[in-house]
């Protein structure tokens, strides 16, 4: 297997390519810029979001490597709500999802440069939340900045009384569901 290359700079997806048995990695940030002007949710949408991630890096490196590519998205009534604009925006996406139970999907691309193998595939989670205050959701921006992240949260951080349950990969969740991500990996060595 060549070197691993981790298309991206979410530091929540580093930590969790770190705690995983493929810990040497480089991180080669992806010049693919994503277009979530599609807001209507497709399993194909997303996976090709992370492949076009993966493939922009191939340029970028110089020996025998395999990338990994991703992106995660919230959905809630079929449509992808992206990273909030501002807090205003986070305010108004959490609100619609107090109370309901909404989708997380990570696109996963991994790209041997060697053989140029490609494998995609995605996961899917459901997370509930709690019905939320005004004030709950307020404090939680302030606090916790969720600027960065698809759906305006992150389930890491999330304070005791905000999420009801969840079920399927909290690494999904998160950013980089791992046990996918070594399935690819296997598949393209």
């Amino acid at each position: 297997m060549g070197k691993i290359i981790l298309a991206s700079t979410s530091p929540r997806r580093r930590d969790i390519l770190k705690k995983s048995k493929y810990r040497n990695f480089e991180i080669i940030p992806s010049p693919y810029i994503e277009d979530h002007t599609m807001t209507d949710f497709s399993y194909e949408f997303i996976e090709g979001l992370a492949a076009n991630k993966a493939l922009a890096v191939i340029p970028l490196v110089d020996k025998p490597s395999i990338i990994i590519g991703a992106d995660t998205v919230v959905v809630v009534d079929n449509k992808i709500l992206g990273k909030p604009k501002d807090e205003e925006d986070a305010f108004i996406t959490l609100k619609r999802l107090s109370g309901r139970t909404h989708i997380v999907v990570t696109g996963i691309a991994v790209v041997n440069t060697e053989t140029n193998m490609i494998k995609t595939s995605s996961s899917t989670s459901h997370v509930t939340f709690e019905e939320l205050t005004d004030e709950q959701i307020r404090f939680y921006i302030k606090t916790f900045k969720p600027l960065d992240k698809a759906g305006s949260y992150g389930i890491q951080e999330m304070p005791d009384g905000y999420i009801k349950t969840y079920t399927g990969s909290i690494d999904n969740i998160i950013g980089l569901d791992m046990a996918l991500t070594e399935k690819l990996l296997k598949e393209v060595s």
